[in-house]
């Protein structure tokens, strides 16, 4: 069987990437998470690796807390810039694929139609900047690369649908921004995407959310309206919640090179949330 690494394998995406690979007979998933595996060492990830010889690696690690990463550039840097350099370094070296996810935070949120591709690139904040370098090292040092952008990202985990269940349960009201839009995305759908692109030799950077878009609020009214729940959603201005990194305004990405090398289609945005709500 072909081995393929999976780093992060503990987070949402790490978990729906072994979902969507569990009953594969041509693949084996090697999982590592921070335990296992310190991207961040460029010796532990070339040991690794070279013992392993996988045929692919995905690297669904990150550090996401985009608030902390304002404080904790550095960190961030390490694991997001740094952990991509060592496993591209590390794939380039022994032949291996690699998948790496990266995020719309590498735009400057200011767009007034979705980002494609080969749109420039403008992190405002530490998260995206961090990120943005790490696209650019796996570009540098590893050929047989994949990079799929994403947004909005939920699954099994900590995520903005189970905040807002949650906080449904002891509010009758929750305020959400409504002046930010991007694509909720289901990290099941991610997976298929991934799994999709994986056998293929059509590497390059693609964009992978799933299709349509809200805000925040209206995303937050549909979780309540198909979970049931009769907790009334306020709408506010990012001003209003004041969070402490600042947030893309329009994070809506067109999945383009899928749309245009493949015939891949992720599932609209509505019908992710429904089947997410429903296997809860």
């Amino acid at each position: 069987m072909k081995k393929i690494i999976v780093t992060g394998a503990n987070g949402q995406l790490g978990r729906a990437v072994n979902l969507q690979y569990a009953d594969s007979t041509e693949y084996e998933l090697i999982n590592t998470d921070v335990e296992e595996l310190d991207i961040t060492s460029i010796d532990k990830v070339m040991e690794f690796v070279r013992d392993v010889r996988p045929y692919a690696v995905i690297n669904c690690a990150a550090y996401t807390a985009v608030d902390a990463c304002e404080k904790e550039e550095d960190l961030a840097f390490r694991i997001n810039a740094l952990g991509a350099r060592n496993l591209s370094i590390a794939a380039g070296e022994t032949g291996a694929k690699l998948m790496h996810v990266s995020t719309d935070y590498v735009f400057d949120g200011n767009g007034i139609r979705p980002y494609r591709e080969t749109d420039p690139t403008g992190p405002q904040g530490a998260y995206g900047r961090t990120k943005l370098a790490g696209e650019n090292f796996v570009r540098e040092f590893c050929s047989r690369h994949y990079i799929v952008r994403t947004a909005w990202l939920y699954g099994d985990g900590k995520n903005f649908v189970k905040t807002m269940l949650r906080l449904s349960e002891t509010n009758d009201k929750v305020r959400v921004v409504m002046d930010q839009v991007g694509s909720p995305t289901s990290a099941g759908e991610l997976a298929k995407a991934i799994a999709y692109l994986l056998p293929t030799e059509n590497y390059g950077l693609f964009h992978g959310t799933c299709e349509g878009d809200c805000s925040w609020a209206e995303f937050t009214k549909e979780i309540f309206r198909l979970a049931g729940k009769s907790t009334v959603v306020e709408a506010i201005t990012s001003e209003e919640y004041g969070a402490a990194a600042k947030r893309p305004a329009y994070s809506i990405l067109e999945n383009y090179m899928l749309k245009m090398t493949t015939d891949f289609m992720f599932a609209d945005w509505h019908d992710a949330i429904a089947e997410y709500i429903r296997n809860m």
